[in-house]
């Protein structure tokens, strides 16, 4: 198409309406800070300090590094958006991608985004995008402001930069009193899910040195979601999925169960934010950095007896566009060309972690001339599975015995060995497998025995006193008499 013979017009968006459009991409405040501390690690730095002053709705959050800094021409061409081409070759540290995320992440939580910088052999300087300004004016304009209190912050720093955000109107109301407990509780919970939330992002980093991440004063520890420190946990052997001659490693975790986890304390610790259902899944890393936690992608439902396996996607990103980064990288989606690989591999660990949840972590292991004696028993009746005792195991068969002679203790010790090993594990996994093909109690019982439960337990109420209808109102509160009422009628 020759464009030169085209007639044309500028159709230059709204300033106004264009930000508060990036303000709806749906960051929350942990991706948001995330977004900024990838910049601070594209630009060489080796310490990253959040932190954040709380005086109510003029509560002030700063993320400093000492990374290469910028001069104040590069802090205009990184203030401005789309400042990068996602479809450009990048380097395989690079953690952004549309020129968007400092930005976006910014404009998501606050009105004011403050950035000074310096670089080595420069003055600081430093560029403010105002959003309050731009709706005045409608310009695509920064100003050349700065909280006075940081006006010198990183003066005596060889390089870095400092992210400052004011005016926090997506984090707290600006009304907001510094007195408001309520208020300052909320943030505070909200500020320590970033903490973790940076903690599990950035562990790889952290654990390889690359990176330290201060809390305030205090520096972050990486929470690392496969648990490589614990000696039971299971590890598969990693399989590649080609793209081309571009590839990703997918690699396979089973934790350790309760029972096999070094401590109570680290037990805890592993089951991440928001607990281990919803930690189960998939972890998709670009490099070392990671951007999606906990999800099956679409290919299995999260349910509880999976909720020890983890598998970790190395991504280059160069496999961006083919997996649907997003701009808050936060979202992923498999190619159709690996989707069934992805599920076949993940089918093995999941049934690896199913057998650790069921068995509670025990390894059973038959021994040489001895058959092991399970206390249940899987049981199938045309197609429907229930489980019942094991009478061929040895302690039942015991206990029949001591029954002969000492009835009482026999039961009680009976009903106290049922009670406690009770395979709920399994039975939960049958259920949610196979919830229809369940049999219905009592659906297989001899009808007779019924009956002559019911005439033993009918007389003896009948020989303590009772008349007929007060001993039948009985039987049918007990349980699972109570299934049999036509029967108890005819007694």
């Amino acid at each position: 198409m020759d464009y030169s013979k085209l007639p044309k017009t500028e159709a230059v968006p709204e300033a106004s309406s264009m930000i508060e459009t990036f303000r709806a991409i749906g960051y929350n405040l942990e991706t948001a800070v995330a977004d900024i501390v990838d910049n601070s690690i594209s630009a060489g730095a080796k310490n990253v300090y959040i932190d954040r002053i709380w005086e109510g709705g003029n509560t002030i959050i700063t993320i400093k590094d000492d990374g290469c800094g910028m001069s104040s021409d590069e802090i205009v061409e990184a203030m401005r958006p789309g400042s990068h081409n996602p479809l450009e070759t990048r380097a395989a540290n690079d953690l952004g991608r549309f020129g968007l995320g400092m930005k976006t992440a910014s404009f998501s939580q606050c009105r004011k985004l403050t950035v000074i910088s310096k670089k080595a052999g420069y003055h600081s300087a430093y560029w403010t995008w105002d959003l309050d300004y731009v709706a005045l004016t409608h310009k695509w304009e920064l100003i050349r402001w700065t909280p006075d209190e940081y006006a010198d912050a990183i003066d005596n720093q060889k390089s870095g930069t400092m992210i400052i955000w004011t005016d926090l109107d997506r984090v707290i109301p600006p009304s907001t009193s510094v007195s408001d407990i309520a208020a300052k509780q909320k943030f505070s919970d909200a500020w320590a899910r970033v903490k973790s939330h940076i903690a599990m992002t950035f562990h790889r980093f952290i654990e390889s040195n690359v990176i330290s991440i201060y809390w305030g004063e205090n520096i972050i520890d990486a929470w690392n979601p496969f648990c490589l420190s614990e000696k039971k946990t299971q590890i598969f052997p990693s399989e590649s999925l080609y793209f081309g001659s571009q590839k990703a490693e997918v690699k396979g975790y089973v934790l350790p169960h309760k029972n096999n986890f070094s401590s109570e304390e680290n037990y805890r610790k592993a089951e991440g934010m928001y607990g281990y259902p919803a930690a189960q899944g998939f972890y998709i890393y670009r490099g070392k950095r990671l951007l999606l936690a906990g999800s099956w992608l679409n290919l299995f439902r999260k349910e509880d007896h999976y909720k020890l396996v983890r598998i970790s996607i190395d991504l280059p990103n160069t496999l961006d566009s083919e997996w649907q980064i997003d701009i808050k990288k936060s979202t992923a989606t498999p190619p159709i060309s690996c989707r069934e690989q992805l599920r076949s591999y993940a089918l093995d660990v999941r049934n690896k972690g199913m057998e650790v949840y069921r068995h509670r972590g025990k390894i059973l292991k038959k021994k040489a001339g001895a058959n092991f004696q399970p206390l249940w028993l899987e049981k199938k009746k045309g197609n429907k599975w229930s489980f019942v005792v094991n009478r061929e195991n040895q302690l039942i068969k015991n206990l029949q015995e001591e029954a002969k002679t000492n009835p009482v203790p026999a039961i009680n010790k009976l009903l106290r060995i049922i009670e406690e090993s009770i395979p709920t594990p399994t039975i939960f996994i049958k259920q949610s497998s196979e919830e229809n093909l369940q049999k219905e109690p009592f659906s297989d019982m001899d009808i007779s025995l019924i009956k002559e439960m019911l005439c033993r337990m009918y007389d003896n109420l009948i020989a303590s006193g009772q008349v007929s209808e007060q001993a039948k109102a009985v039987l049918k509160t007990i349980e699972p008499f109570n299934n049999y009422e036509d029967l108890i009628e005819e007694l």
